[in-house]
């Protein structure tokens, strides 16, 4: 479903802002040599571009059960890539080229070996790679292609993997969508996908994905309907974040009907995914808790399904997810630098980059209680793209 809007405008509400005072950024270099407490719960992968501008790197990290990270050996590794995703054994990434993907295989200290290449998006076409992503088995990769429908459209290509090898094996794509921009969220039956897209102010749509039983993707023809809007006002929906259930937040920006402009704050809602893969929402204005983050770019639950954390141009925040029930407010901004990307692993941490600022941050947010963990920030030149692999 599709509603024709009017040009962005960027958001003019002046935010209340709660954040954690915000120490000088340490250098990586004075952990290079400490020591890891313990077992690493999780290796956590950021490309980025150096200082110099050369091709991009991937700086690679063992995370510590205090949330301290420790570069692992040979980082960072000379792989010019953007966007990643992991399965537990292998690191898929799309390369800087546009038309590769490439495997690399983690070994047991998490440093990253060269697998093969595929040439997913044909050099001689229009089409480049986007996000890359997998379903909740890790054998199946699917990439969000830029005009990789008829040269026109966007789409998501589907690809099946040998576990034992690295290798890929195109299946096709789920069909033109012309507003497609992010990856899809799989909710815990493993067979339907969301993703919300507020493009540009000029169209917006929720979309559901099948993911059929050899693994590729469809378009699926769901009903979902925002929340009403206040008076004047409609919903924008963008960004969609699945609990391990049947429930999909997704994040709705108010944008006045007069203006066109983005004057009020975005706000959260929960959608329940019936049997069919249609979603409804018991959601209301009045039920949905604003955010404090600016302009929406990230949305992703906790393993746990009982936090969601939104990150934007002005931080991160974090919120009590209830399943059918209305999302409730818990922390206030973690921090006040935008924030791009962040994955979380399995032991209540969660990681995030700042493109702008040139920082990681490390946070520790269990439902009772939140802290930034040691040594965090830290500085990276020009971070692009972050995975996380739990342990």
């Amino acid at each position: 479903m599709k509603n024709k809007l009017n040009l962005l405008v960027c958001l003019t509400t002046a935010f209340s802002f709660q954040a954690f005072a915000q120490n000088e950024s340490p250098s990586l270099e004075p952990v290079i040599s400490a020591t890891l407490e313990g077992a690493p719960i999780a290796y956590i992968y950021v490309s980025s571009t150096p200082a110099s501008g050369a091709n991009n790197e991937v700086e690679a990290f063992a995370a510590s059960t205090t949330g301290k990270l420790t570069p692992v050996p040979g980082s960072p590794f000379q792989e010019n890539v953007t966007s990643m995703a992991v399965n537990g054994k292998y690191l898929f990434a799309a390369n800087s080229n546009g038309f590769d993907i490439d495997s690399y295989l983690m070994e047991p200290d998490g440093a990253l070996r060269y697998v093969t290449s595929f040439n997913a998006a044909n050099s001689e076409d229009c089409n480049f790679l986007g996000p890359l992503f997998l379903d909740h088995t890790g054998s199946t990769l699917y990439d969000m292609e830029f005009r990789g429908s008829g040269c026109a459209n966007n789409t998501y290509e589907s690809f099946t993997l040998n576990k034992a090898n690295g290798h890929l094996e195109q299946l096709g794509n789920s069909g033109p969508n012309r507003w497609l921009h992010l990856p899809a969220s799989f909710i815990g039956n493993n067979q339907y996908a969301y993703s919300a897209v507020c493009s540009e102010n000029l169209y917006w749509g929720i979309y559901g994905f099948k993911r059929e039983s050899n693994g590729i993707f469809t378009q699926a023809d769901i009903s979902a309907t925002p929340p009403r809007a206040p008076k004047g006002y409609f919903y924008c929906p963008s960004q969609a974040a699945a609990d391990p259930s049947n429930h999909v937040a997704i994040a709705m920006q108010p944008v006045n009907q007069q203006t066109f402009s983005s004057d009020k704050p975005p706000q959260l809602a929960t959608f329940t995914a019936a049997a069919n893969g249609n979603l409804s929402t018991t959601s209301t204005a009045e039920n949905m808790p604003e955010t404090s983050v600016g302009s929406v770019t990230d949305l992703n639950m906790a393993p746990s399904g009982k936090l969601l954390a939104v990150a934007g141009t002005g931080g991160l925040q974090v919120f009590h997810f209830n399943g059918a029930s209305p999302i409730t407010a818990y922390t206030g901004l973690l921090t006040r630098d935008e924030i791009d990307q962040f994955f979380w692993d399995n032991q209540n941490d969660l990681y995030a980059i700042s493109r702008t600022a040139g920082k990681l941050f490390v946070f520790t947010i269990t439902p009772s209680g939140y802290h930034q963990a040691p040594g965090s920030p830290y500085s990276i030149d020009h971070p692009q793209n972050i995975i996380v692999q739990p342990k």
